[in-house]
């Protein structure tokens, strides 16, 4: 029932648009504009037309009758055509089954109509009963019936999962029941909004305020404090008994790296294990060094986001204890309920942190049905306050899918995306092999061929524009593939991801300042060869400085570092070619050698010997990348 209007496209045409003969002409002229006034009265009809349609079509199709209004839980309103709710008392009601309540308290929410009056959507969240609140959905449902689902709220960047419920389908509805779970807060109150028909609706419909209770509830379960923002509902931890990789494969699933590492005799060991218990539930174990926490996701696919989280971790008073959270792309995780978790034991000795549990819980990855198969992540790192920080290392992530629920032995590994090692690839070639070599023609061999030309123009010319056109086309595709794997800025990377944003850029206008040259007559000729070259050396650097960065990201702290090394060989190399032939240039123009009348120029030689040096650098730089 919830509906969005898309803005208007502007269809004023600009100069070098395309049109059906479109050709690309940097210098766009004025007397080459279309003048033919059919066509841009056609244009025009065109534009009314592409608007009309953008504007009447969605009013009839992009309606939410399955109510996926997960963007409107700040204002609980109908993007409808009209905004404007109704004024008069509303015939619906909101009804809990208790009037207090405890932190981990499930309460029913029933939503009701008056007199017979039925409803065909709704939006319910709760928040705290003080007006002065920030607008902050609180808590999370539990759906009872098949007609309504969970949403994951959407406000001010942050996502609150299942911190909402509507309905599923547009039909008429007398009487919806939920669940919902209390966190850690303050009085707090239900609001709902009440969809009758299209253009009527009632809101905020509230509850009575439902109260914190001044005692705790008569439970095993005490509540503590995550962050000054979020909480977790905890069972009084002891010391887990023994945690190791005995029984692994025989009675108890088990992921570790090392493969088939064992916790209890190995300090360096990431393990995690699940063992089935009669009651349908699982007992899972987890055991790793950090500084500030070990954590256990399970996820569709290889990449973070939408995962279904157990965080073991330091509180805000240095206490491990345990956390569910659920993942949304990149940002840090959102601590939920813990629901069905007990016997909680927790340790954190000599930095290696242990928790074990018990839980009944369903395994959620973006609302999805229990007892699937799924990708094991174990990422471990610090935190502070309480709360955790982005992990540096990269997890360990098994194979292929697994079921926590079936007895076998699995691994994980640090295996790099396919997207990462490509866009290092081809930034290497582009800027230690393609884009050298380019430079190296402008710079010491522009007599090459003497006077024979290729399409008009010296060899030399066509050699430097093939290498860098391929050295701009590389880090343009490579630039491309780091956001398409991060999905976005890659946080918490240093200054790699900005010097990279700087060179892609300063790679886009020296070709553009290329174009624009003045011809080698020209009396200015000589600004464009000091500009061009000089923001070719500024790129180089740049470019080799995000390279270093790039590799030291690329390989975790635990991996050999040769590579870098040999980076740094590859740059020694270049440096060394350069200042060689810098000094038989010297001793050319100063004749301090006789000529004689060699058949092969020693600089085509010593060019050779660069190449060949070249190549086998990037070979082994490349090998280095496959094999992170």
């Amino acid at each position: 029932m919830w509906q969005s209007f898309p803005v208007l496209p502007q269809c004023a045409a600009a100069p070098g648009t395309a049109s059906p003969n479109f050709s690309f002409n940097p210098c766009w002229r004025k007397d080459t504009q279309l003048q033919d006034p059919n066509i841009s009265k056609m244009r025009g009809h065109t534009c009314f037309v592409l608007g009309f349609l953008t504007v009447t079509f969605p009013v009839y199709i992009s309606g939410y009758s399955r109510g996926n209004v997960g963007g409107f839980c700040d204002t609980m309103l109908p993007n409808h055509n009209t905004n404007t709710k109704q004024t008069t008392d509303a015939p619906y009601q909101i009804i809990t089954s208790i009037s207090s309540f405890n932190p981990g308290d499930t309460i029913q929410v029933t939503l009701r109509g008056t007199t017979g009056n039925n409803f065909k959507g709704f939006l319910l969240e709760a928040r705290a009963a003080e007006p002065s609140s920030p607008v902050t959905p609180l808590g999370a449902f539990q759906t009872t019936t098949s007609n309504t689902q969970l949403l994951n709220c959407i406000i001010g960047g942050m996502t609150y999962m299942a911190s909402a419920v509507s309905h599923t389908s547009g039909s008429q509805k007398s009487e919806i029941v939920v669940n919902w779970i209390a966190p850690d807060t303050g009085n707090i109150e239900f609001r709902a909004t009440f969809v009758q028909a299209f253009a009527t609706f009632w809101t905020p419909v509230m509850s009575q305020i439902i109260k914190r209770s001044a005692t705790t509830s008569n439970n095993s379960n005490t509540v503590t404090s995550v962050s000054s923002t979020t909480t977790s509902l905890l069972n009084t931890a002891t010391l887990p008994q023994g945690i190791s990789s005995d029984g692994c494969g025989s009675t108890k699933f088990c992921f570790s790296n090392p493969a088939q590492c064992d916790p209890a005799r190995d300090e360096n060991c990431f393990f995690m294990s699940s063992t089935p218990l009669d009651n349908r539930g699982l007992q899972f174990e987890m055991s790793g060094r950090a500084t500030g926490y070990i954590s256990i996701g399970f996820s569709d696919d290889r990449l973070m986001g939408n995962d279904d989280i157990y965080i073991c971790g330091m509180d805000t008073s240095g206490n491990i204890q345990v956390q569910r959270a659920y993942s949304t792309g990149r940002v840090l995780p959102r601590t939920v309920p813990l629901g069905e978790v007990n016997n909680i034991q927790v340790s954190d000795v000599n930095g290696i942190i242990q928790c074990s549990f018990n839980t009944r819980n369903n395994i959620s990855t973006a609302q999805r049905a229990a007892n699937e198969m799924y990708y094991l992540f174990f990422a471990y790192g610090s935190s502070a306050n309480g709360q955790i920080n982005q992990h540096i290392e990269i997890p360990f992530i098994s194979v292929e899918k697994v079921n926590v629920g079936i007895i076998q032995l699995a691994s994980g590994n640090r295996r790099k995306s396919t997207l990462i090692k490509t866009h290092a690839a081809l930034l290497l070639i582009a800027w230690m092999t393609t884009g050298s070599i380019g430079m190296i023609f402008a710079k010491f061999f522009k007599n090459i061929g003497g006077s024979k030309k290729i399409l008009g123009k010296n060899i030399w010319f066509q050699l430097h524009l093939l290498l860098m056109v391929l050295t701009v086309a590389a880090t343009v595709i490579g630039f491309v593939l780091a956001f398409v794997h991060v999905r976005g800025w890659s946080h918490n990377k240093g200054s790699h991801p900005v010097l990279g944003c700087i060179v892609m850029g300063l790679a886009l206008i020296q070709p553009t300042v290329a174009i624009c040259r003045p011809s080698p007559d020209n009396k200015r000729r000589f600004i464009f060869n000091w500009f061009h070259s000089s923001l070719a050396l500024v790129i180089k650097c740049l470019a080799v400085a995000t390279l270093f960065l790039g590799f030291k990201l690329l390989l975790n702290r635990t991996a050999n570092k040769w590579p870098v090394k040999v980076l740094g060989g590859f740059v020694g190399w270049e440096a060394l070619f350069f200042i060689l032939h810098f000094i038989c240039c010297y001793f050319k123009e100063k004749a301090l050698y006789v000529n004689l009348k060699r058949k092969v120029d020693p600089d085509f030689i010593l060019f050779i010997v660069y190449l060949c040096g070249n190549l086998a650098f990037l070979i082994a730089l490349l090998v280095g990348i496959a094999q992170t």
